[in-house]
């Protein structure tokens, strides 16, 4: 076993190896007070150990980040709800809704709840200290951009689509950082597909209420993204449906590789190949949609 060049070839890939490895280089000196028979026999599974180690704490510190993160778009949802429902102004915003309506929408705020108390016992089970609500809390106005939000109830489900829909893109967007914790891995995804869930029942109670005030069934918002602005809440939320109008997956142009179906009348290619994929958001993209909505 050659050490220098086995750390040589993980500093290709990592950089930072030597920093991770560095407190632990003491145990390497040891070693070679043993006999040297005994050292290089006991060579592998110390360097087995070491790198253990040093990579241990460093993904679990790591997934701890991305747990955080996720916590924190779960409070700013669930706060949300209860706000709205339960808040101060909620008489008003609840007068205007319907029974089915504030039914799907309280099922939608145990869930964030829900979602909440799992990833705080995560987070604490890992050795963390989960997030918590800051003291100047939230300004679910966005800074003045939704004045209406809990008194006028279709900017209130237009805010909440938008939230949800961040939150399915941002979970996607860090399942290449919680690979190696196939618990954790498992757990987010079940998350990922209940948010997906919830984005579609904001979508569709919106687009009953478009209909029903006129609007024609092609032009009403859709239960599934379609391009790059699919809100119609104004610029103050379209970093959330940025890159939407991709119509790459994999290297292949999905908007062309379909001609039989591209001939079906009335079928928009692009629009359907953006429909039919859903983009990624990384961290500093979603945190930079969502700081408005902190004090």
């Amino acid at each position: 076993m050659d050490l220098l060049n086995i750390i040589e070839e993980i500093e290709k890939v990592d950089p930072e190896f030597q920093d991770k490895i560095s407190p632990r280089r003491a145990a390497i000196k040891n070693i070679t007070s043993f006999g040297s028979k005994v050292a290089v026999a006991a060579l592998p599974f110390a360097v087995g150990s070491l790198f253990k180690k040093a990579y241990a704490q460093q993904s679990s510190s790591a997934i701890v980040g991305v747990l955080n993160y996720a916590l924190t778009l779960e409070f700013l949802e669930y706060n949300f709800y209860n706000t709205g429902l339960n808040g101060s102004m909620s008489t008003i915003l609840k007068g205007t809704m319907s029974q089915s309506e504030l039914a799907g929408l309280n099922l939608i705020t145990t869930d964030e709840m829900h979602h909440v108390t799992f990833l705080q016992g995560v987070i604490t089970s890992l050795g963390g200290t989960p997030y918590t609500v800051p003291t100047t809390g939230y300004d679910f106005t966005a800074k003045g951009n939704f004045r209406d939000v809990f008194t006028n109830s279709n900017t209130f489900l237009a805010v909440a689509e938008t939230f949800e829909d961040t939150g399915v893109r941002a979970y996607k967007g860090q399942a290449g950082a919680i690979l190696r914790n196939k618990t954790v891995l498992t757990a987010a995804l079940d998350i990922h597909s209940v948010e997906a869930r919830h984005a579609s029942h904001l979508r569709m109670l919106r687009r009953a209420r478009m209909i029903a005030s006129g609007m024609s069934v092609t032009a009403a918002i859709r239960p599934w993204i379609t391009g790059a602005n699919d809100t119609g809440i104004g610029a103050a939320v379209d970093g959330s449906y940025a890159g939407e109008d991709n119509v790459m997956q994999g290297g292949v142009n999905v908007a062309t590789g379909l001609p039989a179906y591209n001939t079906i009348a009335g079928a928009n290619a692009a629009t359907s190949a953006t429909q039919a994929f859903d983009e990624p958001l990384d961290m500093p993209t979603v945190v930079g949609i969502v700081k408005p909505f902190f004090n």
